[in-house]
């Protein structure tokens, strides 16, 4: 009998973590406001959640790159390939130096984006979890030109989702793909051609729409291991259905990393994800209009 190995996390402790720089809505107001021992605390907490299930792996801090503790961003991993992140702003570009040598000392064949194409990695680029697709949240970070280059390096169908509100400036701020297919998401993230490309893939029985204040509580930032869902806060009701689905959920207090704009899924980067069992040949999973799929 085969056993699968466990899911393994990059993460990287909060040494220099702060609110230094405002490069989204949710840093405003909170630039010299963090308690670094509490973030500190949460993570550790997080961390801690996580090995009971899972494998986490840490990468070093660094000094004058205090958003490095969200690895999500770091790059797209696909079996023994990494697409290296392109930050559009540039207090975070000297944070793909770092991940590029973590990457590349762990074996990955690490790919770059075409000069001048801005790509923030598994932030914006979710793999579903039950088709052989993966997901491309555009329109604050990464760009949409991105999408047949990812779709051309890594030999997979791209789905490209317009983002439309700054404050889920991310596709995993407003998106989660849970094991066996499932979703969470905030449809009001999206613009009204991406919920629909949404609706034509994801059955409803399968999806489910959090309210707004699930949304601003960074429900959908939730690290998802097996049949084990890890968030900062889900609200009752949303706790129900993933229990409905078969998920248990633990809720960990990330508040210190919310004033950046950051919780679960952000902190963490999966390490191993597998390739898909029918991969789609580049160029090959374009669909009629009005899904443009690369």
């Amino acid at each position: 009998m085969t056993t699968l190995a466990p899911d393994t996390f990059l993460m990287c402790a909060p040494e220099h973590f702060e609110v230094a720089y405002i490069i989204n809505p949710w840093m405003e107001g909170n630039i010299a406001h963090g308690d670094r021992l509490t973030a500190q605390g949460q993570w550790q907490e997080l961390v801690h959640a996580l090995r009971t299930v899972a494998r986490v792996d840490c990468m070093p801090a660094a000094a004058g790159v205090p958003d490095m503790v969200f690895t999500a961003n770091g790059g797209l991993v696909l079996g023994d390939k990494v697409i290296l992140s392109a930050f559009k702003h540039v207090e975070r570009q000297p944070e793909e130096a770092h991940f590029a040598a973590w990457f590349a000392a762990r074996g990955l064949q690490v790919l770059r984006m075409p000069h001048g194409l801005h790509f923030e990695g598994a932030g914006d680029a979710l793999l579903d979890r039950g088709s052989d697709l993966l997901w491309l949240g555009y329109g604050h970070r990464s760009e949409l030109a991105c999408a047949p280059v990812i779709a051309d390096m890594l030999g997979i169908e791209v789905q490209p989702l317009q983002l439309v509100d700054p404050r889920f400036y991310h596709l995993d701020t407003c998106f989660c793909p849970l094991q066996g297919g499932y979703l969470l998401y905030y449809p009001a993230a999206f613009d009204v051609a991406a919920q629909e490309r949404i609706a034509a893939r994801v059955p409803s029985h399968k999806r489910f729409a959090v309210t707004q204040q699930d949304a601003l509580n960074f429900a959908c930032n939730a690290v998802n291991s097996g049949k084990h869902v890890f968030l900062n806060q889900a609200s009752p009701a949303l706790n129900a259905q993933l229990e409905r689905w078969g998920f248990s959920v633990s809720q960990i207090a990330l508040t210190e990393f919310m004033k950046a704009g950051g919780a679960a899924k952000c902190l963490t980067l999966k390490m191993n994800e597998p390739r898909p069992a029918q991969q789609v040949a580049a160029g090959n999973g374009l669909v009629a209009e009005p899904s443009p799929v690369f």
